[in-house]
């Protein structure tokens, strides 16, 4: 499969029709290139809150809501476009209301119209003290005609375990949006070793440029990125595509399923297998006095 994962800017939308053309053109150019599976990156969906105007998209609050409100008719224009051109979409994360408070939810659209949904499981601090987002429904993997996908949320993504319950996933999607290019490569780095610690890849997508009409976002640095573990069949660097920081542009990389198999089958070192070996040693080591 090719897999081509978003650097995606933010547009101040004046109507609905811009917004369908905008990402008509993004699906389209990735299709046109033969991809399979497009990975737009997390809280991309915000900039359907300028469709209420600059004072709701600029309100922490109201804007969780306007966007909220606009998901259903952006997953049915998703739908849509998967079917036009025959692939997966990992649609842009967006706060979606619930009973209690909003979460952050990515949804996986296939060709033939099904979607599937996953929540960030994890908050920032910004999300859980101030914006007041909360952590969803359960990590799922989705069984899909490219094989099974799995999807970490930015900071999702740099917690080893989360990663381990999608073991069985040939592709874990990471949409990410970070204000500083230490958050871009704490999420690089947790994406690139997550695809170490599974024998799998990983497929990051980002938000970057200005949206300083947001108090949310603002600023964002990153870039689109693909990473499987540096082992027999990928590249010694583990990276098999990385974009320029802050260029909106597609980033592209072919995965063969079966190279993912026989890593994991007959690697140098098989990390995936062998991680049983270290469960239940969460004893402190032995203090060992060294004069």
């Amino acid at each position: 499969m090719r897999i081509a994962t978003a650097a995606y800017p933010l547009d101040v939308l004046t109507s609905w029709s811009q917004y369908e053309d905008k990402l008509s053109t993004w699906v389209a150019g990735a299709a046109g290139q033969g991809a399979d599976l497009l990975v737009f990156p997390e809280y991309g969906a915000m900039e359907l809150a300028t469709l209420d105007g600059l004072e709701v998209a600029g309100d922490l609050e109201r804007s969780l809501f306007a966007v909220s409100d606009k998901i259903a008719e952006a997953d049915a224009l998703h739908q849509r476009l998967a079917a036009a051109h025959g692939v997966h979409i990992v649609a842009a994360s967006a706060p979606v209301a619930t009973p209690t408070r909003p979460v952050n939810r990515a949804r996986l659209i296939t060709p033939t119209g099904q979607i599937g949904v996953q929540d960030k499981q994890i908050m920032t601090r910004f999300e859980r003290d101030i914006w007041g987002v909360i952590g969803g429904g359960p990590l799922q993997v989705f069984d899909t005609a490219l094989g099974r996908i799995g999807i970490l949320i930015c900071y999702d993504c740099e917690f080893p375990l989360l990663a381990r319950a999608l073991q069985s996933c040939d592709v874990i999607a990471v949409p990410s949006v970070t204000e500083t290019l230490a958050g871009y490569w704490r999420v690089r780095i947790g994406a690139m070793a997550r695809a170490l610690e599974n024998q799998c890849v990983t497929a990051m997508s980002s938000v970057v440029g200005d949206a300083d009409w947001s108090e949310a976002l603002g600023t964002s640095y990153g870039a689109g990125g693909i990473y499987g573990p540096p082992d027999t069949g990928f590249p010694a660097t583990g990276v098999l595509a990385a974009g320029e920081i802050n260029v909106p542009v597609w980033t592209y990389a072919d995965v063969d399923p079966a190279v993912i198999a026989n890593v994991r089958a007959d690697g140098t070192v098989l990390n995936r297998a062998h991680w049983i070996e270290q469960d239940g040693r969460d004893d402190p080591a032995t203090n060992v006095m060294l004069r």
